[in-house]
Parts: structure tokens; C-alpha cells; sequence
């Protein structure tokens, strides 16, 4: 019996590599779940060195970081990848360059949430994240765009969950007051009315699970990775 044929997909990854092998795993999972036996995910990974983009990123140096992104899609591109993937919520903000690039389909973070999010028919929604993800338009006007009202921390606790994310989660750091913290700001969000949360940057999910919300939580990490999936086997054509 000849095996289910994949697709190839490509994933920019390293953003940071702490989540990118969580990725990894459960894209593999995933595949295992629906082919069995041996099955592994057909993928190539370029895994970037996060220090210079994490810099430029404090910068606002969105074009210098465009071109380093669309330089890797292209170099999965022409290693064989059919479809491509970004690992991180963040550099979603220059997905226009890498599909301009390498003219192939993207996995979007954004719109993969935004469906698992109404297909439990939720439509006021927060999200937690870096400052870029929880503020600018490229990631929370999709999710608007998509019929969802979202809710943010305050100042001060954006800034918070920000530091976290970089000073900590992005750097291997699993801290027990940082959990606390953040559960605290999944409540208050709850208590203006969000109904689930978006854990909006791919290392948030190493630090809260469902078990630390009142109220559903959206994974993109996880939700990305199925989405991926859906992709390396054809499902959504």
C-alpha cells in the first residue's frame, strides 16, 4: 500500500526556538494522529538567530526585518516548501513580504485563531502578547475583520506581559510569580466581559494552560500547529 502523500511546508522559525520545538512536536503529533505508524511532517525549518531580530524589533526596524523574513521564505522556497509557516505571532507584521518573496501560501496565526475562536461562538475576546501583537493593527484588525471584539491589558500591564515574554519565557525562564501574574490579568480581562483569551505570542503557552483561566483559552501555538497539519494533508483544498 503506497503512503498518504504530504505536502512540504516550510516553517521561519527560532522566534523564539523555545517555541519552535513545540511546534515541531506538535505538528509531528498531529501527523502521527492522522496517518499512523511511522508517519512524521514533511518540513523544512529555517530556525534564525533571535538576538539581532529581537533588537531591531525594539527599534521598530520593520523593513530591515521584512527583508531578513522574506529572505528566509525564499530560501524555503527554493529548498522545496509548498506552503510556508511563521512561528511567532509578532513577525506576522511583515507577512506581506515573505509571500511577495516567495510567492507561496501562508499559514496565518491570525486568521487560524480567529476560526477556532468562532467555532465555539465567542465574540468578545482578549488578547495577550508582545506590545507589537496586542497593539497594532496587522494582528488585531484580522481578528476585528473577522467579526471579534478584543480586549487588552492596561498600560501597565501590557508592559508587564511584554517584559515577561522577552526577559523570560523567550529565554527558557518558567516563573512560578509570572504565572500568577498573568493569571491575574486573564481575570481582569474576564471581568470587562472577554469571554476566552488569545494567548497571542507562541511562548505564552509554555507559561499558562487552561487549568490557570476562568475562561477558554485559544493557544495560538497549538492552533497554528493543527492548522499546519490541515495543510501538510490537503484538508482545507
Amino acid at each position: 500500500m503506497v503512503a498518504q502523500k504530504q505536502r512540504t511546508l516550510g516553517i521561519i522559525g527560532g522566534m523564539s526556538w523555545e517555541s519552535t520545538q513545540v511546534y515541531y512536536r506538535l505538528i509531528n503529533d498531529g501527523i502521527k494522529v492522522e496517518l499512523g505508524n511511522l508517519h512524521s511532517a514533511d518540513l523544512l525549518i529555517h530556525s534564525v538567530d533571535f538576538a539581532p531580530i529581537g533588537a531591531l524589533q525594539a527599534q521598530g526596524a520593520w523593513t530591515e526585518l521584512g527583508a531578513m523574513m522574506a529572505n528566509s521564505g525564499e530560501r524555503l522556497q527554493a529548498a522545496g516548501a509548498q506552503g510556508l509557516l511563521i512561528a511567532t505571532n509578532t513577525m506576522h507584521k511583515v507577512v506581506s513580504d515573505v509571500k511577495a518573496a516567495a510567492g507561496l501560501p501562508i499559514i496565518h496565526i491570525a486568521d487560524a485563531t480567529a476560526e477556532a475562536i468562532k467555532l465555539q461562538g465567542l465574540t468578545k475576546i482578549a488578547l495577550l502578547g508582545t506590545q507589537f501583537t496586542m497593539t497594532q493593527d496587522f494582528y488585531k484588525q484580522r481578528l476585528i475583520d473577522a467579526g471579534l471584539q478584543v480586549l487588552i491589558p492596561e498600560t501597565d500591564a501590557r508592559a508587564e506581559v511584554h517584559r515577561i515574554i522577552y526577559d523570560e519565557l523567550c529565554q527558557g525562564q518558567i516563573l512560578d510569580s509570572s504565572r500568577q501574574y498573568y493569571r491575574q490579568v486573564i481575570t481582569d480581562l474576564a471581568n470587562e466581559g472577554a469571554e476566552g483569551v488569545i494567548l497571542g505570542c507562541t511562548e505564552i503557552g509554555l507559561l499558562i494552560s487552561q487549568a490557570d483561566s476562568p475562561i477558554p483559552v485559544f493557544d495560538t501555538t497549538a492552533i497554528h500547529a493543527a492548522a499546519a497539519v490541515n495543510f501538510l494533508l490537503g484538508k482545507n483544498d
